[in-house]
């Protein structure tokens, strides 16, 4: 009984967590100088392109064709979000082959591009950032996936990213792209950090954010629902598009 009811308490408190997108958009921000690279946004799990405006707006003001994309990420499984939607929103860009192509993800967005990038190529594809992506699922995931009030909050593809038999991230193997990882290692809830071994950000482990192949780690004390609106982050994001690594101090 007990059980039952920290699980309830905790599916409830993801309402607070998760604004739903029931449909998809892509909104160009127009650059402030010319360049022949396009930045690619993709939010996470329920939530929508409002998450990753800071991101989008700071690419911008640094030259980048901004494409922040609005997609319906509780209404369909991964497999669809990448291979129908994703796939739609590329096809006009991949035209331009001397445009190189960089993908900035959050969460669950991360797991749409690698599955598209499985199954596609990408001739000019440039460097992917990943924000708090559940590389090799979330333990979370496990132990709430199975109840209605969390199906019915985050849809299939919510269900797809546990470390169980039904996980798409652990399905998809290795990387061969220029990819840096950000992990926050700051839970924004005890309970939920209790389903979770080791420091994570409140939904994804911070060891369970890597995958092999990637090109750079970086943790940072940050929480999962709101880590790629630091202004640190967006740093990061920026130095790695543009050096291929993540920026360390001076020691």
């Amino acid at each position: 009984m007990q059980k039952n009811s920290i699980k309830i308490a905790c599916i409830i408190l993801v309402l607070f967590f998760l604004v739903s997108s029931y449909r998809y958009e892509a909104l160009i921000q127009s650059p402030s100088q010319e360049t022949d690279a396009y930045v690619i946004l993709l939010h996470g799990l329920g939530q929508s392109k409002r998450s990753m405006e800071k991101i989008g707006k700071s690419l911008s003001s640094l030259g980048y064709k901004v494409v922040n994309v609005g997609y319906p990420s509780t209404k369909y499984p991964i497999e669809f979000l990448a291979d129908e939607i994703l796939s739609d929103i590329i096809e006009p860009y991949s035209k331009y082959s001397q445009s190189k192509i960089h993908f900035v993800t959050h969460s669950m967005g991360g797991i749409v591009v690698r599955y598209y990038l499985k199954n596609h190529k990408l001739p000019n594809l440039g460097r992917i950032v990943m924000i708090s992506p559940p590389n090799q699922g979330s333990e979370l995931v496990d132990s709430l996936g199975d109840s209605y009030v969390f199906k019915k909050l985050n849809g299939p593809a919510g269900r797809q990213l546990g470390t169980d038999k039904y996980s798409v991230p652990l399905s998809l193997g290795s990387v061969d792209f220029e990819l840096g990882v950000i992990a926050g290692n700051r839970g924004f809830n005890p309970l939920y950090s209790l389903m979770i071994p080791g420091p994570d950000d409140g939904v994804v482990s911070v060891e369970r954010t890597k995958v092999a192949g990637m090109k750079d780690f970086l943790i940072l004390a940050r929480s999962h629902a709101f880590i790629m609106k630091s202004d640190d982050v967006i740093q990061q994001v920026i130095h790695f598009l543009e050096h291929g690594v993540f920026r360390r101090e001076a020691q």
